[in-house]
């Protein structure tokens, strides 16, 4: 398995980890002969300075790596995209994630699947006020309610990476038949959590 990254990671004998500052390079550095391509790459508008800086990374970038993978022969591409994602959307954010979706189905992946989770949930290094304050809500309706009051609108981030995971290896392992699928919420919690087996 490889993982791109800027930074370091934390060790993992099953991992190798493609780093570097210049993220320009990642898609020349793609792994030949890797199956699943899963990217949960963004950033936020606050982050890279503006909404332009952000499609840079959030669009441009992950378009780059997905022709990479393309390239290269990987059969299923897993994009952890977000909630009420549309190319038709007025919202720049939904609109740009939307545009990335279509972009990426018209590169003729045997397999497509796009995860769009509501808010993520789970330990930030840095975050903005609001977001942080949507968190805590999310975590006490979590904790009160058995995560019913929760999981309809924000999703603990280890849920949606499982729920990537387990969706990327039913495509490779031949259990998906479906060329495009798109997970909403709901379909994120069962396979994250409800049916997720280590």
């Amino acid at each position: 398995m490889f993982a791109y990254s800027r930074k370091e990671l934390p060790m993992s004998e099953k991992l190798k980890t493609l780093r570097s500052e210049d993220t320009a390079s990642w898609p020349k550095q793609y792994p030949s002969g890797a199956e699943l391509f899963i990217s949960a790459l963004g950033t936020t508008r606050e982050q890279a300075g503006s909404f332009e800086n952000q499609r840079k990374i959030d669009y441009d970038l992950n378009l780059e790596l997905a022709k990479a993978a393309k390239e290269a022969g990987t059969k299923a591409y897993v994009l952890v995209s977000s909630g009420g994602s549309s190319s038709s959307s007025m919202f720049g954010y939904m609109k740009m994630k939307g545009e990335l979706e279509d972009a990426v189905k018209n590169l003729g992946f045997e397999h497509c699947v796009f995860l769009r989770p509501g808010l993520l949930v789970g330990a930030r290094n840095d975050t903005r006020m609001a977001e942080a304050a949507m968190r805590s809500v999310a975590n006490v309706a979590g904790s009160v309610s058995g995560n019913r009051l929760k999981d309809f609108w924000a999703q603990d981030a280890d849920v949606v990476a499982k729920a990537a995971v387990r969706a990327g290896l039913d495509c490779i392992e031949g259990k998906e038949k479906e060329k495009i699928r798109v997970l909403e919420q709901a379909d994120i919690v069962r396979l994250g959590r409800t049916e997720w087996k280590e």
